[in-house]
């Protein structure tokens, strides 16, 4: 397999896990609101103040886990379109998905294997991300008339 094979295989599981991540940030959301809701109807004081938690447990666990789907799904786009800055994008996020066993774990080993690689390297460096873009190139000779 050639260094951009990997790259766009690393795309296309980034695509699949923003996708999961995403769709679990929804079912979270509506699934800890709906459950909230539904004690905070109770007569009960303590099931009310329970639906309460339940609610804000469930909308910030499902913001975090949209925004970190949204940034995953960013950083598909730049490794898929090959911009140098999706290497170090990719690393943010192999790193991130470690924890989310075992799929994640198993993307996050294969993204830091190939980053830190040298084909990935080199895939990366002949981008032109070798990290400063250096001076803008001369202008052509006679291009002031």
């Amino acid at each position: 397999m050639t260094a951009r094979d990997h790259n766009k295989l690393l795309s296309i599981f980034y695509f699949i896990q923003a996708g999961l991540q995403l769709f679990g940030g929804i079912i979270i959301f509506v699934v800890y609101v709906i459950l909230g809701g539904a004690m905070m109807s109770t007569s009960r004081e303590q099931d009310q103040m329970m639906g309460g938690v339940f609610m804000g447990m469930g909308v910030v666990f499902g913001i975090v886990m949209l925004v970190l789907g949204a940034f995953t799904l960013l950083t598909a786009f730049n490794v898929l379109k090959e911009k140098p800055v999706g290497r170090t994008l990719g690393i943010i996020i192999s790193i991130l998905v470690l924890l989310s066993f075992p799929l994640g774990t198993a993307l996050g080993i294969y993204g830091l294997w190939f980053f830190f690689g040298e084909a990935g390297k080199n895939f990366y460096a002949s981008l032109g991300g070798s990290g400063s873009p250096g001076p803008p190139p001369p202008p052509a000779p006679n291009s002031w008339q």
